[in-house]
């Protein structure tokens, strides 16, 4: 992008098309695996209840893919630095299609016995995500370092914007996609084999591509990596300027985490919102839409990224003007009230499309969040303070999802003390809120703006 254009939805895909061949392909891949995993991630815990599993197993599932995130993108971003991207890519892409395909014959599976323990359907699930998170792992610090060294510091977040952009349409698509294919049948568990199907193609078409047409005759092989020594040095030497940031982040985060996987059990399960109404359209006369809760739940998704490509960029312009920590905490305080506002929203279509319009808000900072992490990096080491703050980020939020789940469910039966707490779901979206009100409140206290945009 250069100094003078300005970034738009228009120019980000003029850009794209411009693009270097192996960025160009690379990008692709990303835009494939994007599509699958928005596609599938957001029903994956609605799909646990529908094969026999438990709200508080719903929580585990929730916990099970924060150990994932926390682990996977430092080795991820290791090997992106160390080896040549070609194996690596494909290695993460044919894991990652194997974890769809897992999900997709998961139900047909059945339960089976193993060494005389039963071994339910849901079980493939937690199987699964251990696959299909693997392409993640690689290019989360790689893409930060490659935006921070080509952007002018006072334009990271518009950098970061017009990257935003192109990958989240795939967000945008994804979930409407899903809906629209949940509700070709009238068994959850039927259409979001659809999905997964879907999902196991735009994988298999990601993983060939990138590994026929990605140029690596020009990737470098660097040194071995260190060890646990190495993520110590890194997290001495983080930028100062990161901690209020990190903390504030965390906080927010693990509030998140606490209710992120129950948002699909709240509209499908809790509320069981759909959509069952009739549409005048002139010249085509009158059309009866009838939308399962699920299907619902997708269209809500589409809803939520299509405010986030909205107002992206224009945030994103705004920082430039008022700085970046602004920004940063709007989208700090959307992820704090959501809960909240979801758990006792009225139990009607238009006020969750109100909702989920509204949580697409929490995106419009998200360009900003990532400038505010890179820039203070010297201009080599994006990828390794990019790496650095999410492995300590993520290992913290690891518990959020377990201690939602019960908060929501109630202590086990299995574990002492059951009989002594039977859960609330409007205690565990209100004890989130008020995390995540307490971390905006820290990042706005104690957060420091990043220099260029001061």
């Amino acid at each position: 992008m250069t100094e003078t254009e300005e970034p738009s939805p228009l120019a980000t895909f003029r850009q794209f098309f411009a693009l270097e061949r192996d960025v160009l392909v690379l990008s692709l891949s990303m835009f494939a695996f994007s599509l699958a995993f928005q596609m599938t991630s957001r029903f994956l815990p609605d799909y646990v209840v529908a094969l026999g599993g438990s709200a508080f197993l719903v929580g585990v599932f929730g916990t099970v893919g924060n150990v994932i995130s926390a682990f996977y993108p430092y080795p991820g971003g290791a090997l992106s630095d160390r080896i040549g991207s070609r194996y690596s890519l494909t290695l993460f892409g044919a894991l990652s299609t194997a974890g769809f395909l897992v999900w997709l014959l998961a139900p047909n599976l059945g339960t089976i016995g193993v060494a005389g323990v039963a071994i339910p359907p849901w079980t493939w699930i937690f199987v699964g995500l251990l696959l299909a998170q693997a392409w993640k792992s690689f290019g989360l610090g790689a893409t930060f370092a490659v935006v921070k060294q080509a952007t002018d510091p006072s334009q990271l977040a518009a950098g970061f914007a017009a990257t935003e952009t192109f990958r989240r349409t795939a967000f945008l698509i994804g979930p409407v996609l899903a809906g629209a294919l949940i509700s070709l049948h009238p068994d959850f568990t039927v259409g979001f084999q659809y999905v997964l199907a879907v999902g196991v193609a735009a994988g298999l078409l990601g993983t060939v591509v990138q590994h026929i047409l990605y140029d690596a005759s020009d990737d470098s092989i660097g040194d071995s990596f260190e060890g646990v020594e190495q993520i110590r040095r890194d997290l001495r030497e983080m930028p100062e300027a990161l901690k209020p940031l990190l903390v504030g982040d965390t906080l927010v985060r693990f509030a998140n985490g606490m209710v992120y996987v129950y948002f699909v059990i709240v509209v499908t399960r809790l509320f069981a919102v759909g959509l069952d109404t009739a549409v005048a359209l002139p010249a085509v006369g009158t059309i009866a839409v009838d939308l399962s809760p699920q299907a619902f739940f997708g269209y809500l998704l589409g809803v939520e990224m299509a405010v986030a490509l909205l107002l992206m960029i224009p945030a994103a312009k705004v920082a430039e003007r008022v700085g970046l920590k602004p920004v940063v905490a709007l989208g700090f305080a959307v992820y704090a009230v959501f809960p909240v506002l979801l758990i006792s929203a009225p139990e009607t279509p238009l006020a969750m499309v109100v909702l989920f319009a509204f949580s697409g808000l929490r995106f419009a900072g998200l360009p900003s969040h990532k400038a505010l992490i890179v820039g203070p990096a010297e201009r080599d080491a994006g990828g390794r303070v990019t790496g650095t703050y999410y492995l300590l980020r993520n290992t913290i939020v690891i518990p959020s999802a377990l201690l939602g789940g019960v908060l929501w469910a109630g202590i086990p039966s299995w574990l002492p003390g059951s009989g002594l707490y039977a859960g609330s779901p409007a205690l565990s979206f209100g004890v989130a809120s008020a995390v995540g009100i307490v971390g905006t409140a820290y990042f706005l206290l104690f957060g420091e703006e990043f220099a260029a945009y001061a």
